[in-house]
């Protein structure tokens, strides 16, 4: 049985406690909707901001603070078009290579990662390099490299393409074979007696890899991997809170960018559920139609949505419908924080 926290928000975008009344009949239409009884909104929790993209963000706007403007930032720091846009106002500016970036400008590595040939690119150009990575993805980097110094032969687990990919695979000194499916296991070109390792995309969560890791467990009897523990503890958080959702909403919708993986993959996981799920972007994408006949809706965010995204939709459902009700779900609380690079530390 899932516990509800009843709220409503306030002017200040707070939300209060609220008791929630009981739901009159579905209504036909959205028009109908706002007459007949409230719709209800359910926050996922968790939802929204990891650690990991919290201390980038802060690292980009305390580097700016710090050594004025212009700060140069490779690739975008977070995958959320609103964040990136907020920051070029606050003098951040974006670029996909080095050789955008103008002798002796101060230049920060994105919470993806990068390759160690972007790292030695860096050096040899002096540039003051503050690195934003994520620490988990870090990790994963240690692994990766501590597994290939065993001579173990290194499978990536994630999606070709993807930032944090490339960096992996760029980390070390050895080739990498990517896979993304359980199918793709099967046509490794690896003898099946190699030692073998393997390392996983942080955005990916354990529901998410566990079929493609019994497939490599089954074809290699000698490998190594990370414990589930070293899985990203945001990924696997927001997709089982979302699981939980569509145990009780009619339609799901999902703050995030497109080029977000996680929050595609919260997208993808309430369409397996069967319930009518959105990738929406703000409030503006939300087409009224969607809501005709539905009368709980769920509402989570990526990992790289801020919160104000989830208040934007929410005053947006509220222009369909007046009396909408909003309520979070009870679920875990996340309290972990990373700290920042020791040249941006206030103490």
């Amino acid at each position: 049985m899932l516990a509800l926290t009843p709220h409503s928000r306030l002017a200040n975008g707070e939300f209060q406690d609220n008791p929630i009344s009981s739901a009159p009949p579905a209504s036909q239409g959205c028009a109908a909707l706002a007459d007949s009884f409230a719709m209800r909104v359910i926050l996922a929790q968790p939802r929204g901001f990891c650690a990991g993209v919290v201390r980038a963000i802060e690292i980009v706007e305390r580097a700016i603070e710090k050594f004025g403007q212009p700060v140069f930032v490779r690739h975008e720091i977070v995958h959320n078009q609103h964040v990136v846009e907020a920051l070029k106002e606050k003098g951040a500016r974006f670029v996909e290579g080095l050789d955008e970036i103008p002798d002796g400008a101060v230049t920060v590595f994105s919470a993806h990662g990068v390759a160690e040939s972007v790292i030695r690119e860096a050096k040899s150009r002096a540039l003051p390099v503050i690195d934003a990575t994520c620490p988990l993805v870090s990790k994963v980097h240690a692994q990766a490299k501590h597994y290939v110094a065993q001579g173990r032969t290194l499978i990536l687990i994630g999606h070709p393409g993807h930032p944090e990919v490339d960096g992996t695979m760029g980390q070390v000194a050895a080739p990498v074979h990517l896979v993304s499916s359980r199918e793709q296991v099967e046509t490794l070109q690896i003898p099946p007696n190699t030692p073998v390792a393997y390392v996983t995309q942080t955005t990916l969560s354990i529901d998410d890899t566990r079929n493609i890791i019994e497939a490599l467990i089954e074809r290699f009897p000698d490998i190594e991997g990370p414990h589930t523990s070293d899985i990203c503890y945001a990924t696997q958080n927001r997709q089982s809170a979302v699981r939980e959702l569509c145990k009780i909403a009619d339609i799901v919708l999902v703050v995030g960018s497109r080029n977000s993986s996680n929050s595609n993959r919260l997208r993808e996981i309430g369409i397996e559920e069967g319930i009518p799920t959105y990738l929406i972007a703000d409030g503006n994408a939300i087409d009224p139609n969607w809501f005709v006949n539905k009368q709980i809706v769920g509402l989570t965010a990526g990992a790289s949505a801020p919160e104000e995204l989830v208040q934007d939709v929410i005053d947006a459902l509220r222009r369909i419908d007046v009396n909408l009700e909003v309520s979070k779900m009870e679920g875990l609380e996340e309290h972990v924080e990373f700290r920042l690079p020791p040249e941006l530390r206030t103490q």
